[in-house]
């Protein structure tokens, strides 16, 4: 039997996405707060599903934007220098965000109800049966599926 978090529904799984969290609920996501319960199968399928690393980098994003608006905007020199002391900020800031991104993800998972590392296992198995069906020889030309 796989785990559920707290307040999670049988049948709903990280692959049918029930619920999508609200865009003032996204946002309080993105900047590292929490979500509604019900809302867990939708943390697990965002931090699982392919393209996991773009959606991380738009929350890391979302994270710079105050910071790097006010570093525009209140900063009293001229306006090259505060261009370029946003454009440093911003790629320090992501560099930051891909070296940790792994840790980060599994504690929104973790926050959202999940064990430690479910997240890591669950692209780890994606990870490995595309591999399996990329090179098994009676699986040629999209003949067959694991699904």
């Amino acid at each position: 039997m796989p785990f559920r978090p707290r307040g999670a529904t049988a049948g709903r799984t990280a692959a049918s996405v029930p619920d999508r969290p609200s865009p003032l609920q996204w946002l309080r996501y993105a900047l590292g707060g929490g979500l509604p319960s019900r809302l867990s199968p939708w943390v697990l399928s965002d931090t699982t599903r392919p393209g996991w690393v773009g959606r991380h980098l738009a929350r890391a994003l979302v994270q710079l934007t105050p910071v790097l608006v006010l570093c525009l905007v209140a900063v009293p020199v001229p306006l090259v220098y505060r261009l370029s002391a946003a454009a440093g900020g911003l790629l320090m800031g992501l560099v930051f965000s891909l070296a940790f991104m792994v840790e980060t993800t599994e504690h929104r998972v973790s926050k959202a109800g999940y064990p430690v590392g479910t997240a890591a296992r669950l692209r780890e198995r994606r990870v490995e049966r595309d591999r399996l069906e990329r090179r098994s020889p009676y699986r040629r030309d999209g003949a067959g599926s694991f699904d």
